[in-house]
């Protein structure tokens, strides 16, 4: 809590510095149509992983046992991921980018994002030491999973829409997947049928990007339908 608590007065420092404005330039303050974008974000999210674990368990022939609902570890499990997500995205998608964008344009701004949220995960997952191969693999896994949720903070300029993309990819992997400090929060994997080579190696790259394409192509359909505000129609509501 702490650790948010210095990011946000610096994400203040920064945007007043060198923009004379608040936070609300990220859209943190929350509103109606704010908490309406988190709320898309985080179902948009969640179905498109169970879609994708769908695959998974049809090309694995996964069986899953289901380990019950324990709603306090669920609760928690939540509240870890949000403030995991919350202050990564006020890092890579908050006061930084916003000036990024200001300064730069937004293509730059996107991209320097992306490429440094790709970076950073090599030293959060441990990596530094694996082979060039799997550290290139998760630079563009994530980096451009960090384009998207960044391209979606552009749209709408707010972290709403990207922060509610972040905590439910988070956690519904969590709840099927082991992962610290919560893992299969419902379900365990009991067996499975290996992959092999090139399959193998194909259904990684697929499932690294599938979930950040159909999230981007998901999001231009909501844009354009309105389902989603725009950057223009948040500052006119």
């Amino acid at each position: 809590m702490i650790g948010l608590v210095v990011i946000l007065l610096i994400s203040w420092g920064l945007l007043y510095l060198f923009e004379k404005k608040n936070l609300n330039a990220i859209g943190l303050i929350p509103n109606g149509k704010r908490l309406q974008q988190f709320a898309i974000g985080l179902v948009l999210i969640v179905a498109i992983c169970l879609m994708l674990i769908g695959i998974e368990t049809s090309l694995k022939s996964i069986e899953w046992q289901f380990l019950g609902f324990e709603i306090g570890t669920i609760a928690d499990a939540f509240i870890y991921h949000l403030r995991s997500a919350l202050t990564e995205d006020l890092v890579f998608r908050g006061a930084l980018l916003f000036i990024l964008n200001q300064r730069l344009g937004a293509k730059w701004g996107i991209m320097i994002s992306a490429i440094c949220f790709g970076v950073y995960h090599v030293f959060s997952y441990g990596i530094l030491t694996e082979r060039l191969m799997v550290i290139g693999y998760v630079i563009v896994v994530t980096g451009f999973t960090g384009y998207v949720w960044a391209w979606a903070f552009h749209k709408t300029r707010s972290i709403y829409l990207g922060l509610g993309l972040h905590v439910g990819y988070n956690m519904i992997m969590a709840c099927f997947y082991e992962s610290q400090p919560y893992g299969e929060l419902l379900f365990t994997e009991l067996s499975s049928v290996d992959l092999v080579d090139p399959m193998a190696s194909y259904y990684s790259i697929f499932r690294g990007l599938f979930p950040a394409l159909m999230t981007l192509i998901s999001l231009k359909f909501l844009l354009r339908s309105r389902m989603i505000g725009s950057a223009e129609i948040v500052e006119q509501s």
